[in-house]
C-alpha cells in the first residue's frame, strides 16, 4: 500500500464517521418531529374541547336570551298593569278635584249671594 491509499482509507473512515454522526442527528431530528406531531395532536384535541365548550356557551347564551325575552314580557305586562292602575288613580284624583272645584264654586257663589243680599 502506498501513501495515497492510506490517505484515502483515512478519508473514507472519517467520512463514514461523519455520515454516522449526520445519521444520528437526523435520527434526533426525526424524533423531534414525532414529538412535534404528538404535540400538534394534543393541540388538535384541545381545539376540539374548545369547540365543544363554545357549543355549550352558545347553548347557555340561547337560554339566557330566552330568559331575557321572558323577563321582558313580564316587565312589559307589569308596566302595563302599573300604567293602568296609575291611570285609574289619576282618574279618581281628577274626579275628586272636580268635586272640590264644584264645592268651592258653590261656596263662593253662596258667599257672593250672601254679600249681595246683605247689601240690598
Amino acid at each position: 500500500m502506498n501513501w495515497t491509499d492510506d490517505r484515502l482509507d483515512n478519508l473514507n473512515s472519517r467520512m463514514d464517521e461523519r455520515f454516522d454522526h449526520v445519521d444520528e442527528r437526523f435520527d434526533r431530528v426525526d424524533e423531534r418531529f414525532r414529538q412535534v406531531d404528538q404535540r400538534f395532536e394534543q393541540v388538535n384535541q384541545r381545539f376540539d374541547q374548545v369547540d365543544q365548550r363554545f357549543e355549550q356557551v352558545d347553548q347557555r347564551f340561547d337560554r339566557v336570551e330566552a330568559d331575557v325575552r321572558g323577563l321582558r314580557g313580564e316587565t312589559d305586562r307589569g308596566f302595563s298593569q302599573l300604567r293602568g292602575e296609575m291611570n285609574e288613580r289619576f282618574d279618581r284624583l281628577d274626579a275628586r278635584f272636580d268635586a272640590m272645584q264644584r264645592t268651592l264654586f258653590l261656596a263662593a257663589a253662596g258667599v257672593i249671594a250672601a254679600l249681595i243680599g246683605t247689601q240690598l
